[in-house]
């Protein structure tokens, strides 16, 4: 088989999974689409690997050893992922990265909460007056 079938097809699977971590939303997600670029490294090692071996008559099979460790750290990557996705989602109840990222940075609900506010601040003023 030619290098570049499976090259093609491991540029695919990356632009695939590039393409879910920048237009999703939601955490599970897009680790499904980190898992599917670590993937496709992963074709690409062993396919270089196997091309290469045809040239060299001692080969080591370092793509495909390489290939092993990134599925070990893949694993592990996708085990603490889920883990702090579940532990966010039962604090806040959304896994929905946009609305996690305005959490933390502080925003309002909306354009006209500042006025929302203000006149809650004014009730409790004559409240007690």
């Amino acid at each position: 088989m030619h290098l570049a079938y499976p090259a093609v097809l491991s540029a695919l699977l990356f632009c695939t999974g590039l393409y879910g971590v920048l237009a999703r939303r939601n955490a599970i997600l897009v680790l499904m689409s980190v898992e599917l670029m670590l993937n496709a490294v992963n074709l690409n090692l062993v396919a270089f690997d196997v091309w290469l071996s045809k040239a060299a008559v001692e080969t080591l099979h370092s793509g495909q050893a390489l290939t092993l460790f990134t599925i070990a750290i893949a694993a592990a990557e996708i085990g603490i992922g889920l883990a702090i996705v579940l532990a966010v989602y039962r604090n806040r109840g959304t896994s929905d990265i946009d609305r996690l990222r305005d959490a933390a940075e502080g925003h309002d609900d909306g354009p006209d909460s500042d006025t929302a506010a203000t006149a809650q601040a004014a009730e409790k003023a004559e409240a007690t007056a």
